[in-house]
């Protein structure tokens, strides 16, 4: 199963959800992050806290959702407010669409210790969804119950 992730600008919640996907979901799934107006850099604080947490970082970098049209991900998982009103592209077609609203780390201004505690509830509640969505056993469930099943994932 392919999920795409999908926050505005690429460069920390939908980077977070790619990096703890692919590292959580050994084969099983296989994530990608991108944004429909990505800013070119991943937040350093995101590569920070990962690494921290023992999450390979490698080859993570912020992109366009145009640069995805032919891996046609199964799933395309939107995770920030701005995402999710967005027009979508038309080659996502009939795959399944959640919105897992996260709020921005990247954006609180407060203090060292205050900022890692918010990336890493973040963190945590990512991983505590992929684990709900690897429990689901998706690829042996027959599509037309995909949809129904990911119920429990949306906000």
């Amino acid at each position: 199963m392919k999920i795409l992730y999908i926050c505005t600008h690429n460069r920390c919640r939908s980077i977070l959800s790619e990096a703890i996907t692919n590292h959580l979901s050994e084969g099983e799934l296989t994530a990608f992050s991108a944004g429909s107006a990505p800013s070119g850099e991943v937040h350093p604080l995101t590569l920070k806290y990962l690494q921290e947490r023992h999450i390979s970082t490698q080859g993570l970098r912020s992109q366009s959702w145009n640069d995805f049209e032919a891996i046609q991900p199964d799933i395309v998982i939107t995770v920030c407010d701005t995402a999710a009103n967005e027009a979508c592209p038309v080659w996502f077609g009939h795959t399944i669409q959640l919105h897992w609203g996260l709020p921005d780390p990247s954006k609180l201004q407060d203090t060292e210790e205050n900022v890692k505690a918010a990336f890493f509830s973040v963190m945590d509640e990512i991983t505590r969804r992929v684990n709900t969505l690897r429990s689901l056993n998706l690829a042996m469930m027959p599509e037309s119950e995909r949809r129904s099943a990911l119920k429990t994932l949306i906000d």
